[in-house]
């Protein structure tokens, strides 16, 4: 018997499952909370659950509770990286994250990554498997169950591109916004893509209010062809024009992640030619000194070549920030972590 993962099922959904034991209804409500407001690790911490239930929930349903294999704390801010490991023995990263609105979890999409973009460690070793959105909404809410605080503000950026992993990531979506679980806000959600054309296209239509970041990283298409495989399908001016219909549809500003590599994309050419690239667009400009991994050969733009970047876009009236560095003592760059591990265990 295929069980059913308990924990990816809407109320309704559970509702059904649950008469289909022979239980009542209001079983699934009790269940429902017990996971996704309570955070239970297991069945044995729900105290209103007969006996006879939870042995029927252990033989018909999967339950996704995470494990904490690593942490590690900054010393600097107080950033936490965590690698967890998940019932296939395959591990994967998420990062709790304090600002002074709150604080913010980076969760991960996927078992490593497909896209092959040339900076990131999470795709060095390619994709093993998409994340279902149990085991999505676990990196959150363990995170929330070992720092004991709450969580404000999600976003997915971690390893794995989430528009890859279009169907789990959607109904992760709609369990993370239920108001009868954490019942966070949309807009308080941001979904990062490195640019899934016909996704993008989707995402809009499915008249959400998440925020959406697309990792842009290149003024011009050959130069993204080089730092991103994805531009070989999806030139920038397709990429863009998505972005535009994702903002049109949504109201929602975009952003535009840029990952400065120093003598790479960060003269004054690229902000010359970023700029009018952008014009008239409603985005932010999240400039990103690129955090360093032994496997390339990258090195970031430094702060004061990082701020005259800034400073060329802002004159041709571009929103700009610089991505406050966070974690930077520890393995900070996206795949890090999860990928010492995996090089300690071979």
């Amino acid at each position: 018997m295929t069980k059913i993962d308990i924990k990816s099922l809407s109320l309704s959904e559970l509702e059904d499952s649950i008469k289909e034991l022979g239980e009542p209804k209001f079983r699934a409500k009790q269940l429902y909370e017990w996971m996704h407001v309570k955070k239970a690790r297991s069945y044995d911490e729900m105290t209103n659950i007969s006996k006879s239930l939870k042995e029927k929930c252990i033989e018909h349903y999967d339950y996704t509770a995470l494990q904490v294999v690593d942490v590690q704390k900054s010393k600097i801010d107080g950033t936490q990286k965590f690698l967890f490991g998940l019932s296939d023995g395959n591990v994967i990263e998420s990062v709790f994250m304090r600002y002074k609105f709150g604080n913010s979890v980076c969760i991960s999409s996927q078992v490593g990554c497909r896209m092959g973009c040339r900076f990131c460690a999470s795709t060095i070793d390619g994709v093993v498997r998409n994340l279902g959105p149990s085991e999505m909404l676990d990196q959150i809410y363990a995170i929330s169950r070992e720092t004991g605080e709450k969580i404000s503000r999600v976003v997915v950026m971690g390893s794995g591109e989430p528009l890859d992993n279009y169907d789990n990531l959607l109904k992760f979506i709609k369990l993370l916004t239920d108001e009868n679980g954490m019942n966070m806000g949309q807009r308080n959600l941001t979904v990062s893509t490195c640019g899934i054309v016909p996704n993008i296209y989707r995402l809009a239509d499915e008249e959400l209010s998440i925020n959406l970041a697309l990792s842009l990283h290149a003024s011009n298409n050959e130069k993204r062809k080089k730092l991103m495989p994805i531009a070989e399908k999806y030139s920038i001016d397709e990429v863009l024009d998505a972005c535009r219909a994702y903002f049109d549809k949504t109201g929602r500003q975009l952003t535009f992640e840029y990952s400065l590599v120093s003598g790479v994309n960060d003269t004054d050419e690229d902000a010359a030619e970023l700029s009018k690239l952008l014009e008239g667009i409603n985005a932010v400009v999240n400039l990103i000194p690129v955090n360093p991994i032994k496997e390339r050969d990258f090195k970031p733009t430094d702060r004061s070549g990082a701020l005259a970047f800034k400073n060329k876009l802002e004159k041709s009236r571009i929103n700009v920030t610089i991505r406050r560095e966070m974690g930077r003592d520890i393995d900070g760059a996206c795949g890090q972590l999860r990928r010492r591990h995996l090089q300690q265990e071979k």
